[in-house]
């Protein structure tokens, strides 16, 4: 297994990070992938796919660049940088058009593991990949972006709130199931690939949530790591909790939408970012279902969260109103 050696002041430090850019990669490895983990990434790809895979077919040398730089465990480090907090993307995207052509070679080889295909010994790789990315995220994640901030910044709460609750090791404990894990010792797992162990104590440490449920690891030398993860389900998939229509017609749509994604601890703005209602429809639906007894608020740390109560489950079952999970997986880069 993979694992970094972290310190009190590493954790310390730490902290979770919203980035267009990561979004945006993680958004091209779901079409390179080119199959959904979830109802709502399978919806998107149908849309998607068409297009993206009609801009590789006219660029044999992009389609085979992607390809090798994806590689098996290890994405080519070029393709993938870790951006600064608040940077815009237009940035992150130049940072890699500056590439170094031989490093980036170089990079592809390590992701293959073998030599390069004849058609990639070619200086423009950094700036063909920042081209594909470009048109990713203008084409793909732009249109969506509004949206997505708001589960990506209601799934910074939820984790925010649950270090409050349980401390660091169970946020690392679910942020990529069966890949993340807290060691003891303070020995943070991050994949379970077998690779040398890294020292990072004293080094910058971000989070980074994506909605596409998968994640990596990427680190800029020195003293700077990141661990992606994909966000929680039912933010991730807002269509995976269903509403029975008996359910709608008692409580009405908007309503029901809110009391079955109740589940686990949402905070209102958890819940705008999923329902896309508004914050006072939202707040009006929580009254109504707190004033019933069938919701309940807990507080966590400066988050409210609301839950369903025993007689809010009871009513979820009578009504037949399903729990879909979305499950996530990992390609981790180190």
């Amino acid at each position: 297994m993979g694992w970094w050696q972290v310190d009190g002041d590493t954790l310390v430090r730490s902290r979770f990070m919203v980035c267009p850019f990561t979004e945006t990669f993680a958004s091209l490895r779901l079409l390179h992938r080119g199959t959904g983990a979830h109802p709502g990434e399978d919806a998107w790809l149908r849309a998607q796919l068409p297009g993206y895979r009609a801009r590789l077919a006219a660029d044999p040398v992009t389609a085979l660049l992607v390809r090798s730089g994806m590689g098996t465990s290890w994405i080519a480090d070029f393709l993938a940088p870790l951006p600064r907090d608040g940077s815009p993307l237009e940035e992150t995207l130049a940072r890699i058009r500056a590439t170094d052509p031989a490093r980036a070679r170089a990079d592809v080889r390590v992701s293959l593991r073998g030599p390069l295909p004849a058609a990639l010994e070619r200086d423009d790789l950094p700036e063909r990949v920042a081209a594909l990315l470009a048109h990713v995220w203008t084409a793909t994640v732009r249109p969506y972006w509004n949206r997505r901030r708001q589960i990506l910044e209601a799934d910074v709460v939820a984790r925010t709130a649950q270090v409050s609750r349980g401390g660091w090791a169970a946020v690392i404990d679910s942020l990529l199931p069966g890949q993340t894990r807290w060691l003891g010792d303070n020995r943070l797992q991050v994949n379970r690939h077998e690779h040398p162990p890294r020292d990072i104590r004293g080094a910058e440490l971000v989070f980074v949530p994506v909605t596409p449920g998968r994640g990596w690891v990427t680190w800029e030398e020195p003293g700077r790591y990141a661990l992606v993860y994909g966000c929680a389900g039912a933010l991730a998939d807002p269509g995976a909790r269903s509403v029975p229509a008996s359910l709608g017609t008692l409580l009405g749509a908007g309503r029901a939408r809110v009391f079955v994604l109740l589940d686990s601890p949402l905070s209102t703005s958890q819940l705008v970012a999923v329902t896309g209602q508004g914050l006072g429809s939202v707040g009006r639906h929580l009254r109504v279902l707190l004033d019933a007894g069938l919701v309940e608020r807990r507080r966590a740390g400066r988050s409210v969260l609301y839950v369903r109560t025993a007689a809010g489950e009871v009513l979820v079952a009578a009504s037949g109103a399903g729990t879909g999970d979305s499950p996530s997986g990992v390609s981790i880069r180190s």
